[in-house]
């Protein structure tokens, strides 16, 4: 009886909600947890498939996203840039409190795509020395607009340590965002 309650409210639940495809992009500002870098800014796109229920939504989605952070090195004071580039993939949880204010959440899987590092005019794009994947999670505030039109305020939060150098820190990326629901 209890697998035919949940059959019949999964029914329900998905034979009543509304899909929609669309796109997002915006600006990142990442750094790496523990340490005294500054932040890099940069950007992220993609897209996303919405599963709309009300009150509760799922969001699979599909984008680029720069991460890394810039610094000094301490013997010279040269400037460090390093940039990773990941191809995230999260699975947000909306809940929509209003038909215009949801809050977010879920888990996210990212997998290193290339590695920019520069430090006084010396370039190395070498991937082996940081762990080519990260698992985290992300949370949020997003607000929709009419025409589709929709904004949010994301914390990506690396749970797996990077290994960077042989070193435990996890990416850190604040991104803030616009999208459109086709």
């Amino acid at each position: 009886m209890k697998k035919i309650l949940i059959l019949l409210l999964s029914i329900s639940l998905f034979g009543t909600a509304q899909a929609q495809f669309g796109i997002r992009a915006g600006l990142s500002s990442a750094n790496f947890s523990d340490t005294n870098f500054n932040a890099k800014l940069g950007f992220h796109a993609g897209g996303y498939y919405q599963f709309d229920a009300g009150f509760l939504s799922i969001e699979p989605g599909l984008q680029y996203a720069q991460k890394g952070y810039e610094g000094n090195e301490a013997a010279t004071g040269a400037v460090i840039s390093e940039q990773l580039s990941y191809l995230d993939v999260p699975v947000l949880f909306r809940l929509n409190f209003l038909p215009f204010l949801n809050v977010f959440a879920g888990p996210q899987a990212s997998v290193l795509l290339s590695r920019n590092y520069e430090l006084a005019g010396n370039v190395n794009n070498s991937t082996d020395v940081v762990r080519g994947y990260d698992l985290g999670g992300v949370v949020g505030i997003g607000v929709g607009f009419p025409l589709g039109l929709n904004a949010q305020l994301s914390y990506d939060l690396g749970l797996t340590g990077l290994n960077y150098f042989d070193t435990d820190v996890k990416n850190r990326v604040l991104k803030i965002s616009i999208g459109y629901d086709f």
